[in-house]
């Protein structure tokens, strides 16, 4: 699946709008606006990047093989996910600086909150099976903790996992059986199982619940499923480009990017017609990504070249990279575009 070096398109970038500021300027721009962060996934670090001139200030130390980050609807917290450190780190969304470490988190591959924040979910790559933890608040003034309410044991690699917006269903991707489960979050029950396409990963739920599209890393399509009844039904197989991988949200309730990681594009979905509507390049195995509040930047982990590429959705054209650690996973950032 890995894409062969030599054709990856790396140089003879232009320079982003976001970098025409004085040096003076710029720094008082980035000292108020929040950093955006990268998983080096091979080197345990969290990059911490300048939103402004797009250069990297420093490495956080994570747990090993970190892989998935995310916000706590709080807003409070971001979230490292430490696979083989079983272990979650906790990080300052706002300064990057290190807040606290959870241990005994069990292969945390990916995770995802619940976004009444009574759940938090995780799915175990390895032992193949899905922890679902009930949520409660540390103190009035933020923080939370977590109890195991129960281990759902899965089919081959659980792999990405969203949850919809009542906070009710959980649904989990398993990569290697290629399968799609449906979890209850009230009695931590399956609903159903279904057979999707090859190497399922990324999912994605529409924001009224009924629509949940799957990306298919083994092949070069995202499948389109109607779960809003009482069994799944695919509506669509919709082309996008070879290793169609991770989701992120447009941000107006009717897009959503996914990155295709073979192909070195970016498909932009329309959720209503399922159809592409537009492309983007995004060279080095694009995999995880978040999008600019105005919508004008995506920034994508190029994989293979250990670089985080930032590109124009006006101009369809990669503005920067930025150098980061080995095998960048995660994106993130608090000043971002809606998440559906």
């Amino acid at each position: 699946m890995r894409p062969d070096r030599r054709k990856l398109v790396l140089g003879g970038l232009a320079t982003g709008a976001g970098l025409a500021f004085g040096p003076i300027a710029a720094q008082a721009q980035a000292a108020t606006r929040p950093p955006i962060f990268v998983l080096n996934s091979l080197d345990a670090t969290l990059s911490v990047i300048d939103p402004v001139t797009y250069t990297e200030l420093r490495r956080v130390p994570t747990g090993k093989e970190p892989h998935h980050l995310y916000l706590a609807p709080d807003e409070r917290s971001l979230l490292v996910a430490n696979a083989m450190s079983d272990s979650l780190t906790l990080v300052d969304p706002r300064t990057g600086e290190l807040q606290r470490t959870i241990p005994d988190i069990v292969d945390p591959y990916q995770l995802r909150f619940s976004p009444d924040m009574k759940w938090f979910c995780t799915a175990a790559n390895r032992p193949n099976h899905v922890d679902i933890y009930r949520v409660t608040k540390s103190s009035a003034a933020g923080g939370f903790d977590l109890s195991l309410a129960k281990r759902v044991p899965a089919s081959k690699t659980p792999s990405h996992q969203m949850i919809d917006t009542r906070s009710t269903v959980l649904y989990v991707s398993l990569q290697d059986s290629d399968q799609l489960v449906a979890i209850d979050l009230a009695t931590q029950s399956i609903r159903w199982t279904t057979s999707v396409g090859k190497m399922p990963a990324d999912v994605y739920v529409t924001h009224d619940d009924r629509t949940l599209f799957v990306g298919l890393t083994g092949d070069s399509v995202v499948e389109a499923w109607d779960v809003s009844g009482a069994a799944p039904k695919l509506l669509k197989r919709i082309p996008t480009g070879e290793g169609a991988h991770a989701f992120r949200a447009w941000g107006d309730k009717r897009h959503v990017l996914v990155s295709n990681r073979v192909a070195n594009t970016i498909s932009r979905i329309d959720t209503q017609g399922m159809v592409v509507v537009d492309t983007y390049p995004a060279p080095g195995g694009p995999d995880c990504m978040d999008v600019s509040a105005d919508q004008r930047y995506i920034y994508v982990a190029s994989r293979w070249a250990r670089k985080l590429t930032i590109i124009d959705t006006q101009s369809r054209k990669v503005v920067q990279q930025v150098n980061v650690g080995k095998s960048p996973h995660g994106v993130w950032t608090l000043e971002h575009a809606g998440r559906l």
